[in-house]
């Protein structure tokens, strides 16, 4: 039985089977429910992808299944893919497949998956499974709390494909929507906690502590690290978890007791308000740690800041936490959007992406990822962190609910959260219970009972409510800002209190509000939330029109394609996403007992069973909540399972140097020390460095990292081999699991020799990438790492799963979990195989149709690549010709640019995927074949660099249609380079080409007015700099 079993078999009441709870295979174990489902998609198989085969029944030939989602999901339709097929030179898709992948990792049978449904069907079973849930009114609080998300901003935005199809902004030209309301975000975090310099996000308030210690000890070396004792058990647990591998200390104590006198202390971490609501003076502990060297982190709620002192007032270094109830919904965890704010002398050190403020060529006000953009690609293991993108849709969220309800709407929701806590508290006092949480409180109370605590229970689960329960007995009340009189008085009436709310605050008012905030020395002084932004859209046509003015200036999936290499930007299904709006997925809390989350556990059983069958491991864990969170859990997992062998000493993790950057970076992360491993002259992973490298750490070698199919686009021949070899040294193998899409239904990394492997959900299997996030990236793996797979303090994944705890929330991003179950319930084994087919096939053509106009860098045994391409522009460089100018280049024909200077910084990586028919291909070939002969142009002499299109890209519509037009070329190169590009659907990028350096060197990371932004270099040296 699976973990989630054993769960789903501990949360059922007596006599209820596990079977009645969960669905497992359908072959096997049909449940009533989804009978008529199974016979209606039994009544046809999918043979060669989309062809159907009917059985001969009458009926069946009279009225056939509604429809085969792989073909809405595929691009190219039979004739498109003969088409291409012919122009590679193979006959078939399996024969493209069989001189692509190597035969000795092939699949000798079809996957054994569910039949494939219709979306009706698929629809219909999953509100079944939704439908188990049980959505209560959740007072636990610990860091989630109920919100109203507005209804604006879930359709425009949450549901909106402009919005979560769209890449993280490394092409700031168009991207200027999503980097103006991060750069929101930025300066609402700032703002709220009185610190000058924000990120962009964060993945959740676990990993931002994390962080935050990891910060401290870079900055001072020190090992030891304080955790208040009323911090969030899920925050200390993750903050221990990080900091085993370096050895840090983590001191888990009262605030109080704290002695900074040895001056050996990096940093400590509290909360404010506290996990059971007390709020505190900590400017005292915020002076002793100053004195002794150490930092001081807060980790704090940005609703309970508009009432009370910013951290940054008291001097606080860094300030953190989860910007959740600011209009997210729980989702059973996430996903959420964490901040991260510090002071000036920080600015440097914070993980993560920050937005900035620059200029364009024409000297206009532009926005753009700033300084750690691409940490991970250039310091590899010496970067800050592994996080190469964080929550940017659910940060984008939480911008808009700010925007729409401005600083007096923010401090109304926060004083009446904070006024019906006042009433409850009263209304406890009066029933004779004793408030445990200090005399000043924002929106939690601790509890102790008058001794009825079983009834108190019995009268809370009769009116559908959940209340913290503390092991002493004691219980928790947190409020949010759905509570109206009607709960409140449930919640006096599960407490035995005589009166109702209204009645008691009739007794507040006569006798004057002494307990209130703003009657206390916490009440915030300073002014938040002035710029213009946050005093502009209060009514819904407002805020409409600025959410479609963002989003009109960015590319996304809805206008092209997004041929990023290593990044699958394929289709999101609108059938994928609804699920995720429906109240029984979004809201429920991460904590309640389980025997409310039945549906939750039953889909995630479903889930971890269909990806272990895909991948051949024999278990998964969904908690990492992005793929840098998953290597990290995966290469912890391997450092746990050395340790328990008594191995400490392997602490060696080979590399190759084409990986992604986050892979040195994790490593780093878990202790080992990185061993790059060299790159063939044909891609291909040196072996007889390998081996010489294997051979030389044979006593200490850890761990082997690896990406299949490679990051230069080829399945390695040897992949075998090289694993093999691995092994017989006492190490573990790594899969990155980047390159999942051209694997699927062809080979399964455990039966060629991965041990763990992270899945990347947000790209082989649907989850939109959200603009620079949501990801996640669970990890699979084999039966004797299992032991060491995550686990969580307040809710347990699975018995015997000691891996520590690496996301704030048992199962991490929850709610988003049923877009990768719908989309493998829609496709099935064929349509997985066929997709992932296609895409190697997309990629190829692309290949083929480019190859003698470009240098494709490296291609497998018989020419071909894998699902991905590089092509080398290394050439080009003697004529002043840098991967980035095509990059912008490709913005003039409406194209979001192929991944730039990775693997190879002289190439651009092209990745179509299975999504793109071939009239898209041919688009974007032709777009790069129009830029190819704009660069014989210069070749030629016909054209100087400093005056050609690819160098004064992009063009945006005040360029073009300036009446200054100097230029050698004419404005309808410009814009029109070719037929498909123009009037009726030309994206015009908002901005000239952002200045990079200019930006970094004036670091401006709130909104400002350009006034006092600071004097801008001519544009003869801007010019002279491109």
């Amino acid at each position: 039985m699976s973990q989630i079993g054993i769960l789903l078999k501990a949360s059922s009441s007596a006599g209820r089977s596990l079977r009645q709870l969960s669905s497992l295979s359908r072959h096997n174990h049909p449940s009533p429910s989804s009978a008529s489902s199974l016979i209606s998609c039994e009544r046809w198989r999918v043979h060669k992808g989309h062809t159907r085969t009917f059985s001969s029944r009458p009926f069946d030939v009279m009225v056939p299944p509604h429809d085969n989602f792989s073909r809405r999901h595929i691009g190219p339709g039979e004739t498109e893919v003969k088409e291409m097929l012919r122009a590679i030179g193979v006959k078939s898709l399996d024969q493209l497949a069989d001189q692509t992948v190597p035969d000795s990792i092939r699949l000798k049978s079809d996957l054994k998956l569910d039949p494939p449904k219709c979306e009706n069907e698929v629809l219909s079973e999953l509100k079944q499974i939704a439908e188990k849930n049980k959505v209560w009114r959740s007072y636990i609080g610990m860091g989630y709390n109920n919100t109203h998300t507005p209804n604006p901003i879930i359709r425009n935005v949450l549901e909106n494909p402009g919005w979560y199809t769209q890449y993280t902004p490394y092409q700031a030209e168009i991207s200027q929507g999503r980097l103006e309301n991060l750069l929101n975000f930025q300066t609402m975090v700032c703002d709220m906690t009185g610190l000058p310099v924000a990120n962009a996000s964060l993945l959740d308030e676990g990993t931002a502590a994390a962080e935050a210690m990891g910060v401290c000890f870079r900055q001072n070396k020190r090992k030891k690290f304080y955790v208040d004792s009323k911090c969030h058990p899920q925050t200390t647990a993750v903050v221990m978890t990080r900091a085993a591998p370096f050895n840090i200390e983590v001191i888990v104590c009262s605030h109080t007791l704290m002695d900074f006198s040895s001056q050996d202390i990096s940093g400590v971490l509290f909360q404010y308000p506290d996990t059971e609501g007390n709020i505190e003076d900590f400017q005292a502990l915020v002076q002793k740690a100053h004195a002794s060297g150490a930092f001081a982190v807060c980790a704090t709620d940005l609703l309970a800041l508009t009432l009370l002192t910013p951290p940054g007032d008291f001097g606080v270094d860094i300030a953190l936490g989860t910007s959740q109830r600011l209009g997210v919904p729980l989702g059973y965890g996430g996903p959420h959007a964490a901040f991260f704010a510090v002071k000036e002398s920080l600015k440097r050190a914070i993980p993560g992406r920050i937005v900035g403020v620059t200029r364009d060529s024409s000297g206009n006000e532009a926005y753009r990822l700033s300084l750690q953009a691409r940490e991970q690609h250039i310091r590899r293991q010496k970067a800050t962190s592994n996080i190469c993108t964080a929550q940017a849709l659910l940060a984008n969220m939480s911008a808009l609910y700010c925007i729409y309800h401005g600083p007096e709407g923010l401090k109304h929701i926060a004083q009446r959260i904070h006024n019906s806590t006042l009433i409850l508290a009263e209304g406890l006092r009066q029933a004779g219970h004793e408030i445990l949480t200090t005399d000043t409180f924002f929106d939690t109370l601790r509890v102790q009972c008058n001794g009825h605590n079983a009834g108190i229970k019995q009268q809370a689960d009769s009116r559908n409510i959940n209340l913290r329960h503390y092991s002493d007995s004691t219980l928790g009340v947190s409020l949010d800002e759905t509570v109206e009189e009607s709960d409140l008085d449930d919640l006096l009436r599960v407490f035995s209190c005589k009166k109702s709310a209204a009645e008691i605050a009739a007794d507040l008012e006569c006798e004057g509000n002494t307990k209130s905030i703003g009657n206390s020395q916490y009440a915030r002084q300073s002014a938040f939330l002035e710029h213009p932004v946050f005093n502009s859209h209060h009514s819904e046509t407002s805020l409409l029109r600025y959410m479609k003015e963002l989003e009109n200036k960015d590319l996304s999936l809805a206008h092209s394609m997004i041929p990023l290499g290593s990044c699958t930007m394929k289709l999101n299904a609108t059938v994928e996403l609804m699920p995720i709006s429906w109240p029984e997925f979004s809201s429920i809390h991460p904590f309640v007992p389980l025997d409310q989350s039945e549906g939750y556990l039953e889909l995630f059983e479903s889930l971890e069973k269909d990806l272990c069958e895909i991948t051949g491991f024999d278990a998964i864990s969904l908690q990492p909540n992005s793929g840098a969170q998953g290597e990290y859990a995966g290469l912890m997992a391997i450092m746990n399972y050395h340790h328990h062998r008594g191995e400490q000493h392997r602490d060696v993790c080979l590399i190759p140097t084409s990986a992604h950057g986050t892979n040195p970076a994790s490593a780093h992360m878990t202790g080992l020390e990185v061993q790059p491993v060299k790159t063939a002259a044909n891609g291909d992973i040196d072996l007889q460095d390998l081996k010489y490298q294997a051979e030389r750490h044979k006593d200490n070698l850890a761990a082997f990292m690896i990406t299949y199919p490679s990051t230069n686009g080829i399945f390695e021949e040897e992949v075998v081999e090289a694993l093999e070899m691995i092994h017989h040294y006492g190490g573990q193998v790594y899969l990155d699991g980047a390159n999942l899409n051209a694997q699927v239904g062809l080979c399964k990394p455990a039966e060629y020799g991965a041990d763990v492997s992270h899945l990347n959900l947000h790209k082989t299997f649907c989850i939109p990438h959200g603009g620079g996030g949501p990801g996640v990236g669970p990890i699979g793996c084999k039966e004797h790492l299992t032991p060491f797979l995550p686990n969580h303090p307040i809710v347990s994944t699975g018995r015997d799963r000691n891996g520590g705890t690496v996301s704030a929330a048992p199962w991490g991003s929850s709610s988003i979990l049923p877009i990768t179950w719908t989309y493998i319930k829609l496709m099935g084994a064929g349509g997985l195989k066929k997709a992932t087919q296609v895409a190697i096939l997309n990629a190829n053509y692309m290949a083929k149709r480019l190859e003698n106009s470009f240098k494709i860098l490296f291609t497998g045994r018989n020419g071909f690549v894998a699902h991905e391409f590089i092509i080398d522009l290394k050439e080009y460089k003697k004529l002043g010709i840098e991967p980035g100018d095509i990059a912008k280049r490709l913005q003039d024909f409406g194209f979001h640019a192929p991944t730039v200077s990775w693997p190879v910084i002289t190439g651009i990586m092209v990745e179509p995927t299975e999504s793109e028919n071939k009239e898209e291909l041919d688009r974007f070939c032709d777009a790069l074949l129009y830029i190819r002969d704009e660069i014989q142009d210069i070749q030629d002499g016909r054209v100087d660099i400093k005056d050609s299109p690819m160098r004064n890209a992009p063009h945006t519509a005040q360029i073009v249609m300036s009446s200054d037009w100097t230029k050698a070329y004419s404005r309808e190169q410009a814009a029109f380079p070719l037929p498909f590009v123009n009037p009726v659907s030309k994206f015009w990028p908002s901005v000239g080409r952002v200045d990079d350096i200019y930006g970094d060197r004036n670091l401006v990371c709130t909104c400002t007015s350009m006034d006092s932004y600071g004097d801008y270099t001519d544009k003869e040296a801007f010019d002279n700099r491109r």
